[in-house]
């Protein structure tokens, strides 16, 4: 089938295409047509990785959103949702879908803060948001939802999912009942139980197995690639190991190799090897790109982790894993797609849908640990084949191979068994299990989307997992315990059959944070206002939940919370990663907390109980927050805790949203902590000690500036509105643009900076710092 035959499309978006060098459509997309995705069909496109299915998505967001008639255009008043399962997708596919904004549509994207944006996206054609911010737009009452006229989910598979399955289902039931005639376009890996998803969304199903290019797959073992046709090819291993005689073998035929490893300190090890191999088939021009490339890596971070990610760039290899910050990915991610960086050793939170395609993909570990069942565990097949998925790239690779590699003859024929020949498993809902349902119920509730126990039921009666069971006790089962839990924390009142969520539970419901974690935060905060040796008659401690809400209090009784207190609140909730316990850390951080019992919110749990080392993680975890606002180094907390870039962002990014909540929280219910709460939110937004929060809070200048703005006498926002020009030049080290733009910030009278020559006492090494190069940045540099 034409582009210019499909019928629905706006005048001009044809050629568009064409333009685009899309003149026929892939057999999988011109089927999707036929079907009536262009019509307002409903369509689940289960078809494999680069077999077009964002054009599927294209072609039914534009003639959903077009007004109808012999000749459709764009003033319709129509909206089409994308729904992503990542953030690093959205800014991907937004710039993709910005090549409609000639047709003068305009593209919105939102995965940040979830109370905003609301308003703000309702004036875009398009908005791209992660499923997460979707649900949270409903929650909160954002109105241009009622405009929708398509949504298409992408990645829909992850349904499956433990943590973000959930939300997805919810999600799309929500949007399904509360918009009349909604068309739902669901893009899936190939999966076993393609046609149960179909009918959850009663949609048309195109399955399909059709590439653009050859895929092939096999297992190396001993000297030989074994091929999935029965044939071999000779690739000799050598003196060196398996994955770089691919990855050499690869690139003598001018192709790139994406290596899957199951663990994060793995992925930098082989990154480090396979730097030996990537360099010999680099160019110079090659050289002196990369040169440029590992530079602003090294500007991202002050860290190990990204000085060994810029040395293996260098040399044209790469590591990729959630460890590293955002723009490290970034970074990468270019650099491969532009066959710059010849081998990434990834973890498979690569193989979730960014666009990396590479000639060659390598899965070098199918197995990781697994600590729910106590060891190593075989990868799923749908996730190996959409690590398959990665090999090829359409109009740059003739063909894509996928490799598995076998250490014996057994294995050879496991992995045969297991992967090669097998299909994927189908996706299963996870929703009917407790944490899963207790945000999604009390938002229902707090949303108005159900008010009685059975509207509730009739409502989950709308999801995959209802489609999917036969035993429908066991969803009322748990509905029944997260009502009562509900309950029980004063979110949620019940009047006979009738639900209503109370002003708690709907501040709740808005903040989006898991009600366990609003109940823990609650808890402590109302400790932090109750008499700390209020004991029963046993002398054991009783937390705030246990006293009620007439509990006498002394007068004195109030107990300012610490910084470090707060953030080992937000650090026991569920909506936390803590950090592991590491050998030796158990004995460290019960000393810790003997050293802080003052200071830390709720019941200590006792030795002997098995809540204690959560407990430990939770305090390892807030003492890795108290030192980035005590202004220790990146380098240093990285190396102190064993962690990267990555994660000391998302633990901040996370610390800095709970405590939000918790101050938010501290208002609703009248406990006089709030400004203790905001401050260690400022300071760990910032990551600045006390005497810092108003400098480091002026767009530019971050913790390590103001630091040395304060110490050369620099010391509030006033102070620098007046300051001397020379200092604030001296504090940036030399960087002219960057003085002018915080002095006009906060008003100086006279920014500019010809002719001012920079203070040197005004930047001073100190062991404060990282000491480097000014163009090294900080977690706080991003705030």
């Amino acid at each position: 089938m034409r582009v210019a035959d499909v019928p629905g499309l706006p005048g001009g978006v044809a050629d568009h295409f064409e333009g685009e060098g899309v003149e026929e459509l892939y057999p999988p997309q011109a089927e999707a047509v036929e079907r009536g995705v262009t019509e307002g069909a409903n369509l689940v496109a289960s078809v494999p990785t680069a077999s077009g299915k964002t054009l599927i998505a294209q072609l039914a967001m534009l003639s959903a959103i077009a007004e109808g008639g012999d000749s459709p255009t764009f003033s319709g008043d129509g909206t089409a949702l994308y729904i992503v399962p990542l953030r690093a997708l959205a800014g991907e596919k937004a710039q993709e879908f910005e090549a409609f904004e000639r047709f003068g549509l305009s593209v919105g994207v939102s995965t940040g803060n979830y109370e905003r944006d609301g308003a703000r996206l309702a004036d875009n054609d398009i908005v791209v948001a992660t499923s997460e911010k979707v649900d949270s737009l409903v929650r909160n009452g954002a109105g241009w939802i009622d405009d929708l006229s398509c949504v298409v989910a992408d990645e829909v598979h992850l349904v499956d999912d433990d943590h973000r399955g959930p939300t997805l289902e919810v999600t799309l039931a929500k949007l399904r009942q509360q918009v009349a005639d909604l068309q739902v376009v669901a893009l899936s890996a190939t999966v076993g139980n393609a046609g149960e998803l179909a009918a959850w969304l009663d949609a048309e199903l195109v399955d399909s197995d059709w590439r653009p290019i050859e895929l092939r797959t096999g297992v190396h073992y001993g000297q030989s690639l074994h091929y999935d046709d029965g044939t071999q090819a000779e690739l000799s291993v050598g003196s060196g190991s398996q994955t770089a005689a691919v990855v050499a073998d690869t690139l003598a035929d001018d192709g790139s190799t994406l290596v899957f490893v199951n663990s994060r300190r793995n992925a930098e090890a082989s990154a480090r090897r396979l730097a030996d191999v990537t360099g010999n088939a680099l160019s110079s021009a090659e050289r002196e790109r990369l040169a440029d490339i590992a530079a602003e890596i090294r500007g991202v971070s002050d860290t190990e982790t990204s000085d060994e990610l810029a040395d293996a760039v260098a040399s044209g290899a790469a590591f990729h894993h959630a460890g590293l910050a955002r723009e490290h990915r970034e970074l990468v991610e270019e650099a491969f797609r532009d066959r710059l960086v010849k081998a990434v050793s990834a973890t498979p939170t690569l193989a979730a849908g960014v666009n990396t395609p590479a000639r060659r993909v390598v899965v070098r570990d199918w197995q990781r640990y697994d600590g729910t069942a106590g060891g190593m565990q075989p990868l799923d097949v749908l996730e190996v084949h959409q690590m398959f998925g990665r090999a090829g790239r359409p109009g740059l690779d003739p063909y894509g191979e996928a490799v598995l590699l076998a250490n014996s003859h057994d294995e050879l024929e496991e992995l045969f068994d297991r992967y090669v020949y097998a299909d994927p498993e189908p996706v299963r809902s996870k929703l009917a299990a407790e944490p899963a349902l207790r945000t999604h119920v009390l938002a229902a509730i707090a949303t108005g989307f159900t008010t009685t126990e059975d509207g509730l039921h009739e409502f989950l009666g709308g999801t995959l997992y209802a489609t999917q069971t036969d035993d429908t006790g066991r969803l009322r089962s748990v509905t029944g315990d997260v009502l009562r839990y509900l309950d029980r924390n004063g979110f949620v009142e019940r009047d006979g059959a009738a639900l209503r969520a109370t002003a708690t539970g709907q501040l709740v419901s808005r903040l989006y944070v898991d009600p366990m974690s609003a109940a823990t935060i609650i808890d402590g905060l109302r400790d932090a206002a109750r008499d700390a040796t209020e004991t029963d008659d046993k002398g054991a401690f009783r937390p705030a939940s246990e006293l009620g809400d007439d509990a006498a209090l002394p007068a004195d009784a109030s107990v300012e919370p610490t910084p470090l207190g707060l953030y080992h609140l937000v650090s026991r909730t569920p909506d936390m990663y803590e950090l592991y316990l590491r050998s030796g850390d158990r004995e460290q951080y019960t000393e810790v907390a003997y050293e802080h019992e003052d200071e830390l919110l709720g019941a200590t749990p006792r030795e002997e109980q098995a809540e204690f080392e959560d407990w430990l993680s939770a305090l390892k975890t807030a003492r890795l927050m108290a030192d980035w606002a005590s202004e220790l180094d990146e380098e240093r907390i990285a190396e102190r805790y064993d962690v990267g870039p990555g994660d000391i962002r998302g633990k901040v990014e996370t610390a800095e949203w709970l405590l939000n909540a918790a101050e938010r929280l501290a208002g609703e219910l009248d406990v006089e902590c709030g400004p203790a709460v905001r401050e260690a939110r400022k300071r760990v937004q910032y990551g600045v000690r006390e005497e810092l929060l108003g400098l480091a809070g002026v767009r530019n200048v971050g913790r390590k500036r103001a630091r040395r703005l304060y110490n050369a006498g620099v010391e509030s926002r006033a102070d620098l509105r007046n300051a001397d020009k020379g200092v604030v030049l001296g504090a940036v080290r030399g960087r002219a643009a960057t003085a002018e733009r915080i002095l006009e910030t906060v008003g100086h009278p006279d920014p500019g900076m010809d002719g001012v020559a920079a203070d040197t006492d005004a930047a001073p090494e100190s062991g404060g710092e990282a000491g480097g190069d000014e163009g090294q940045a900080s977690l706080g540099d991003f705030s």
